[in-house]
């Protein structure tokens, strides 16, 4: 048995053989296309393959490249994302040792304290020799990777309101009785919460670029295919990685693909018009769900090989962007208003994803 429970943590559970969920799929999927869009929140009951999913994301996408000796793991090929000891040595005209490592999943505790997160300032260093000693912390780690937060909801408020500036910002910076220390930290953020253990302040919710909303799998032959699934993974992880492994592949190089095109990707006035009317329908506040919804639909549409957005682009993914963010009252559940989409959008059919390959990983 020992034996068998070491062969399956050694692989990962691969991310197209995950059953429905396609919400949270493509959530996911769009911020490893656009780290821009400033991370998901998903919400749900235990046991609906949140975590499953996060790790599967990693494992799919393609290794980094990275200065070996960093302990922000910068990228050698670009000067504009190094931390500054990595520049000094570049203009230096140094050749960077690289190595290329998995795309990391960094966990953070619910009890993790602000200088575990930010990392720590050696003051009496900077005093007495005037160099600044920084010890790493977890936004340091995840630079490059993803942060992955379970119960973000139970999570002392400054920390998440910490962790959500750096995924806005892409640096995270460290201040001590006037010294200061700037560091590379770009990952995509992905908070898990289960609503009945609480709610996130609106404040919160709102830094969130996208967020779903998922439930356990009511279609019994949808359920027997988790159940089938799982435990072929579980008696022969290697042989069930292995079947899946050429869709893992068509999607692995369809992100490449969505990410060398979404620099050129254009949104007709016509499409931000009617992202303006969606957001002023649906009741948000401020500007921010106008923004993201303008990038999830453009990151969609690089998903799909398109360099323009349409309206299916942005029917697919405006619930993603609007869900956390329409007015409720006070104890009201989150919840997206359907039928009121489809009469901005002018359209009477539901919500469908038609539009994007990523959904083809079903029952089979």
């Amino acid at each position: 048995m020992e034996q068998t429970l070491g062969q399956v943590s050694r692989y990962v559970y691969p991310f197209t053989a995950i059953v429905g969920q396609d919400e949270m799929k493509l959530a996911l999927i769009l911020n490893a296309v656009n780290p821009k869009l400033s991370g998901v929140l998903i919400r749900g009951e235990k046991g609906t393959a949140k975590s499953t999913a996060v790790r599967a994301l990693a494992a799919l996408l393609p290794e980094n490249r990275v200065v070996a000796d960093c302990p922000f793991g910068c990228d050698p090929d670009d000067i504009t994302t190094m931390c500054s000891s990595c520049r000094e040595r570049r203009m230096r005209g140094e050749t960077l040792p690289v190595v290329t490592r998995k795309m990391r999943v960094v966990d953070l505790p619910v009890s993790a304290t602000e200088d575990r997160v930010v990392g720590t300032l050696d003051l009496e260093e900077a005093i007495k020799k005037g160099e600044k000693r920084f010890e790493p912390g977890v936004l340091a780690e995840a630079n490059r990777g993803i942060l992955y937060v379970d119960e973000v909801n139970l999570l002392d408020d400054h920390i998440v309101d910490v962790l959500l500036d750096a995924a806005a910002m892409g640096v995270n910076t460290v201040e001590r009785e006037g010294v200061s220390f700037t560091h590379p930290a770009n990952f995509i953020l992905v908070g898990t919460m289960n609503p009945e253990e609480g709610e996130l302040r609106p404040q919160l919710l709102d830094r969130f670029g996208l967020c779903v909303q998922i439930a356990g799998i009511l279609d019994p032959a949808q359920r027997v295919e988790v159940v089938r699934r799982r435990i072929a993974f579980e008696e022969d992880p290697a042989g069930f990685c292995a079947a899946w492994e050429a869709e893992q592949e068509k999607l692995r190089q369809q992100i490449l693909a969505a990410r060398k095109i979404l620099p050129r990707v254009q949104v007709p006035e016509k499409m931000l018009y009617l992202i303006a009317e969606i957001a002023i329908e649906m009741g948000v506040d401020g500007h921010r769900a106008d923004l993201v919804m303008l990038k999830a639909a453009k990151t969609n549409a690089a998903l799909n090989g398109r360099t323009e957005v349409t309206e299916a682009d942005i029917r697919e993914t405006a619930n993603l962007a609007l869900l956390h963010r329409m007015r409720r009252k006070p104890f009201q559940e989150i919840a997206f208003d359907e039928a009121k989409l489809s009469a901005v959008l002018g359209h009477t059919h539901p919500h469908t994803h038609s539009h994007s390959h990523v959904h083809a990983h079903q029952v089979r």
